[in-house]
């Protein structure tokens, strides 16, 4: 929401509405807080192991990269 009114002075509004959605929710994979299923997960896991934000983190940062890259590359190949 907070470029919404800088998407139609892109080139391709439509295009980069796609991407912003994408990257808002893949994004949500980086960190323990950044979705509420992810603190689920790890609160549930709390009596069988402990799971710190750098753990999270070595797991959190490579997935959300791959992720984000090839939401890039799909939305570009489709484009």
């Amino acid at each position: 929401m907070l470029v919404k009114s800088l998407v139609p002075g892109f080139a391709d509004p439509h295009k980069t509405w796609l991407l912003l959605a994408m990257a808002s929710t893949l994004a949500g994979n980086l960190t323990i807080t950044g979705s509420v299923a992810n603190i689920i997960v790890v609160e549930s896991a709390q009596p069988e192991v402990e799971i710190e934000f750098r753990d999270y983190l070595r797991a959190g940062v490579p997935i959300t990269i791959l992720t984000l890259a090839v939401g890039w590359a799909w939305l570009t190949w489709m484009g």
